[in-house]
């Protein structure tokens, strides 16, 4: 069982900055896969980033490339997510999820609760 609290949304102005964190609890953290998903009211969730359990490979959505950066600390259980750039479109609950093995496959089996970020113009 993996259990997975996000932290680190908020309100931010278009073109500011946050970091998200997803702390995980469990002895598997540093074996699995961490990605991170969003969902904007209205829509269905989408993925945004996702990365091996070493942290070697990432894997980004083509609206996260270039302004988006996936990263973990296996030392302390926790995966971030550094946004830049943000635009109002990236309004939305962020989800943090836990893979089944090591490199991203796409399938995952632990979720977190969310966290709400909202871009202002």
């Amino acid at each position: 069982q993996v259990q997975l609290v996000e932290s680190g949304g908020g309100l931010v102005q278009a073109g500011g900055s946050l970091r998200l964190s997803c702390a995980a609890s469990g002895r598997t953290f540093s074996s699995v896969a961490m990605g991170w998903f969003r969902q904007a009211p209205g829509k269905e969730r989408e993925f945004v980033a996702a990365i091996s359990c070493g942290g070697a490979i990432t894997y980004y959505a083509d609206s996260a490339k270039g302004r988006f950066t996936i990263s973990r600390d296996n030392a302390k259980n926790t995966v971030y997510l550094q946004k830049n750039s943000l635009k109002s479109e990236d309004t939305a609950v962020y989800y943090c999820a836990a893979g089944r093995d090591c490199y991203p496959s796409g399938e995952y089996d632990y979720w977190g609760q969310g966290t709400q970020v909202t871009v202002s113009s």
